[in-house]
Formats: C-alpha cells, structure tokens, sequence
C-alpha cells in the first residue's frame, strides 16, 4: 500500500490526482475553479483555523499544479496566504538572562533593537532585524533562536522573510534544490507542476501516431514504490499511454564514457573538475562560484543524454523525465539544453497521476526495464558518480591518477568548492549533489525518511551488463553530442 510521511504530501496528492482526472475528463479549464469545494467539502476544515482559508490555499495549490505564475521564472513558488504559522519573531530573550552589567547584548546590536528594564534584556521586534549578533555576544547563552524551517533549510540562503513576516525566495540565488518544498512543516512553498500538459500530450498521443511519448526514470525509482516492483511501476507508467519506458541510467552509462575522457584530457590543465550530473549543484557553483566556471564539466546530465539519444533515434519523441529532482524542471529551461528534455515529473506527480487514470500497480504485470549497467544505476546514491568513473579510470591506459571528493549535501559541496576556489583541493575530482545521501534523497520523493542506499546496489546488480561500455554496445552513442553549450556558465 502506498503512503504518506506526512498531510502535506497526502494534500499535495489529492490536488494533483484530483487536477489530472480533470484534465483527462477534458473539463479542467471549466471546473477547476470550484475544485477546491471537491478537496475540502466542509463544514470543518481539516488542517487550517477554517474551512474559508483551507479552501483558499487549496486554490493556490490548484493554480501551481496548472503551472503557476507564468511571470515568475522560478519553478519553487511561495504560496503567501499558507505562510503564516511560524513564530514571528526569530530571536527572544530567555529566562536565562542573568541581567549582567556588561550587557553586551545592547552593545552588539547594530539597530538598537534591544533595552534593558530591572537589568534584563528585552528584544524590540519592531527594529530587530535578525541578524544574530545579540546571541553570540550573550555570555549566558540567554538569547534563544527559533529560525523558520525554510531557511534553515536553504543552505543556498535564498530565502528571506519580508516586513509581513513571510517567506520570500530570491531568484537569483535559488538552486530550486526543494529543500524548502520538504522542510515548511506547513507547506507553504511548492514546486509548480506540468501533470496537466503532460496528461494532454498522454491524451493527444493516443490518437496521434505522429507523437511518441517516452518515460524516462531515474535510478533513484529503486527506493520509491515499495509496495510494487519496478517492472510493475513500468508496466503501470505504460498503460497511462507513454510508448515506452527507457532508464535514464543508460544516460548515466553515456555520461561516465565522456566524463571520464573529459577528465583523463583535461585535467592536467585545469587540475581539478567538478561533476554536472546534479543541476542544483551546478546552479550552486555558477551563481556562487562563476570564476570556478572552467572546473565544471562539460557533460551533459544523464537526463539529457538519453533524451538526445531518444531523439536522435525516433523523431516522434517527446520526452518526460520522471524522477524525485525539483531542479530538474529548471534545468529543461536552460537556453543551451531547451527542448531536448521537453518536461518534469516527480516521483509524487507520477504516483497522483497513476491513480487519477485508475490505475492498480499492484495488480499490473511485470515488465522488463530498458537495461543499463551496474554503475549507470548506482548514480542514484551519493558517490555512485565517483564510483563508476574511478572504475573507467582504472581501466584505461592512463598514467592519470584519480583523487576524488564526493560531496553528500550542500554544505560538503560550499566547504569542497572553497578550497577549490583558493587552490587548497585536496582532491581532482569533485562529485557535487545537493540533497542529502544523492538523488534518492531529492525533495520530490515518495517518502522522505532514511533511505537505505543498499536498496540502489540491489538494483544495480540486477544488470545484465556490469559495465557501462557493454551496456552500450547496441548504441550508437557517437552519433550524440555529450557537451553542454560554450556558455552554459554564463549568467
């Protein structure tokens, strides 16, 4: 059976199932606007103070599933009126104050924010401005923290609040990583989706055999539909109405080829290079670290390898990649890539869009997956990367040796990208992934627990093919270009 960690997926679920039944009814455009009344029929509300004000942030839900605010470029959006329950004042004096006579609270305030009545420290929370130096300075510790979930989560720091005290992302630093998709306990940031225009390409390809859709799944699909098999999932994917389920491990197996010769050739001239498999990675470096441009591998992501190589193949296609990355939908709108991948689903889409077409996996049949390798599967985890060109590398006649860093979360990738940046890397190799534990541990999965990486070597090891190079023997992989635009760094 499948299920939830938490209301807010649950929620998310049901908007989504409930907006693609409705578009393969065809009746979206004239019902959606009294949908919300079918997601929250009354009289209590379920989840907020009242019925009026579920039954609003189920609207602006709704809007996000049908794509969004079309003027905000950014694929992760705040929805304001559900942003309203964290604590409004970020630092507080405690009863720990001791009221000492130094005060070096008062002192370190830059704006005055704070006085002293009978020796101890109060907070104007009409000047504070968070900035923190009140709680460092304090001797006894005495000055709690309670920062909001969101930008606790946001190592990018794009997340700010605004004078009405809600969230507010800053594009220009935004890494659309979702960590604050998952982390608002209140979900109140949301990514926007494309269930609706993928479900009309499903509709318009069934009678249309001038269109093919193709799914294409990440390998981190091993640790998400625990209650089904993988052969299931695909067999359940096809009768939705795709032409066909690829891996996009094959694309992983294309990329280790061409990233592995890219860093064999390069290397002694840039001396270290940083993967460009993970898009919030390199999103990270290039809005953070544009001078560390020429260190980012040239390679295209996995995801776009194999859409180039699908399209290269069968004219028809269009491609929808499936998998638990919000970035992802940003990445498909890069100028230099635009088009090849034409769009996003995540793990959470495809299960609500399953169900809206009525669709029992457990009970579907089995069927085989496209198969790619070993290592081209193990992409998923965190390291996986590292280990497959580590075992390419080993087996080319090269003189080159291998040092590589394989970063697990954000905060590994700022602290492996500043030592690079002052040329102190103790590495050549930098393996970059935003979320926790690699892919399987993107915002947009099935379930957000501990994931047990040994779920992703179980998959793995059920290749035919062990290494990549035989995975792709039936390929013509040369007739597809691996290299990213020349100005893919460029701001």
């Amino acid at each position: 059976m499948k299920n939830f960690d938490n209301d807010i997926q649950l929620i998310k679920y049901e908007v989504i199932r409930e907006v693609t039944k409705l578009a393969i009814k065809g009746t979206l455009k004239k019902e959606h606007k009294n949908l919300f009344k079918v997601l929250v029929p009354g009289p209590k509300a379920r989840t907020r103070c009242c019925i009026h004000k579920e039954r609003a942030i189920i609207g602006e839900r709704i809007k996000l599933i049908m794509g969004g605010n079309k003027k905000n470029k950014n694929v992760i959006e705040v929805i304001s009126i559900a942003c309203d329950e964290c604590p409004i004042q970020r630092f507080s004096v405690t009863e720990a104050c001791r009221g000492c006579l130094t005060h070096k609270c008062i002192q370190a305030c830059p704006v005055g924010a704070i006085h002293s009545i009978n020796r101890r420290s109060y907070i104007d929370t009409n000047k504070c401005i968070e900035c923190g130096k009140c709680k460092t300075a304090c001797p006894y510790n005495a000055i709690s923290d309670v920062m909001r979930p969101c930008r606790r989560a946001c190592s990018a720091g794009a997340l700010s609040i605004d004078e009405d005290k809600k969230a507010v992302i800053d594009n220009d630093k935004c890494i659309q990583c979702g960590a604050c998709v998952y982390q608002c306990p209140f979900g109140a940031i949301m990514d926007k989706s494309s269930v609706v225009d993928v479900t009309n390409k499903l509709l318009e390809a069934k009678e249309n055999d001038n269109m093919h859709l193709y799914a294409v799944i990440a390998p981190a699909i091993a640790s998400q539909f625990t209650y089904a098999s993988i052969g299931q999932v695909v067999s359940g994917i096809k009768k939705m109405g795709f032409h066909d389920v690829i891996e996009v491990a094959i694309g992983a197996d294309m990329v280790v080829e061409n990233e592995t010769q890219e860093f064999i050739e390069t290397i002694e001239e840039i001396k270290t290079m940083t993967s460009s498999c993970c898009p919030a990675f390199v999103s990270y470096i290039k809005k953070n670290y544009p001078e560390l441009g020429k260190h980012v591998s040239s390679t295209v992501s996995p995801m776009i390898a194999i859409s180039k190589l699908i399209k290269n193949t069968d004219p028809l296609a269009k491609i929808v990649f499936i998998g638990p990355c919000t970035a992802k939908k940003m990445e498909i709108k890069q100028d230099d890539i635009k088009g090849i991948t034409d769009y996003v689903l995540t793990f959470e889409e495809l299960q609500a869009m399953i169900d809206a077409f009525e669709i029992d996996i457990e009970k579907c049949e089995e069927l085989a997956l496209n198969n790619a390798s070993f290592y081209g599967r193990i992409f998923a985890k965190s390291g996986g990367l590292t280990e497959a060109v580590k075992h390419l590398v080993d087996t080319r006649d090269t003189s080159v040796e291998f040092k590589p860093i394989s970063c697990d979360g954000l905060i590994e990738c700022e602290k492996a990208l500043k030592l690079l940046k002052f040329n102190r890397s103790a590495g050549n190799f930098i393996e970059g992934m935003a979320c926790t534990g690699g892919c399987i541990g993107g915002a947009a999965s099935l379930r957000h627990g501990p994931k047990d990486k040994n779920e992703v070597t179980k998959y793995g090891k059920l290749a035919l093919d062990k290494v990549d190079s035989e995975s792709l023997r039936i390929i013509k992989v040369k007739e597809v270009d691996m290299h990213r635009g020349k100005d893919f760094m460029s701001k």
